[in-house]
């Protein structure tokens, strides 16, 4: 399936919210109100990105620190709209291209729950390399919870981009 990335519109905030409270979710992706998303939609630090396939929307990435003067990115959230399909692999693989190409970012780091294997292996099959476990680094719903984080740096990224497709599988 062929994933295109775009911007997201104040008009794709109500896909992006129905998204973070699927079913399964709460205890994996953060969610936030329609007021906390309006502002950092024209936050600069902040760019956000929805993933179609035929005008279909798919999924959503939220990205801080974009174009920021140290040269490292958060990807701070990333949800699809059907998991288990391989949709999230494709898009978080656009989502980096994006930030690689549209921004001089020299590092990308995402954390995932240590628990979430799903999320890793997608993460690690575009690249990311897993580089620690932060202890209760985050407080997500009520509690302290360890994220382990991932990062992909620009001379990888360059050496994945040069590849052949048939590399990558």
């Amino acid at each position: 399936m062929s994933v295109t990335l775009r911007r997201v519109a104040a008009a794709d905030i109500p896909f992006i919210m129905r998204t973070e409270r699927l079913e399964g979710y709460e205890a994996l992706v953060g969610r936030w109100e329609e007021a906390q998303h309006m502002a950092a939609l024209t936050d600069s630090r902040y760019a956000y990105f929805v993933a179609e396939a035929d005008g279909t929307p798919l999924g959503f990435a939220i990205l801080r620190d974009w174009a920021s003067p140290e040269h490292a990115t958060l990807v701070e959230r990333v949800a699809v709209a059907e998991p288990g399909r391989g949709l999230g692999t494709a898009m978080m693989r656009a989502v980096v291209d994006a930030a690689f190409t549209e921004t001089d970012v020299h590092r990308l780091w995402i954390c995932c729950f240590p628990d979430n294997l799903r999320a890793r292996r997608s993460y690690e099959t575009i690249g990311f390399v897993a580089e620690g476990v932060a202890r209760s680094s985050a407080f997500f719903r009520g509690e302290h919870r360890d994220e382990l984080v991932l990062a992909l740096l620009r001379p990888e990224w360059d050496a994945r981009a040069r590849r052949p497709l048939k590399a990558l599988r």
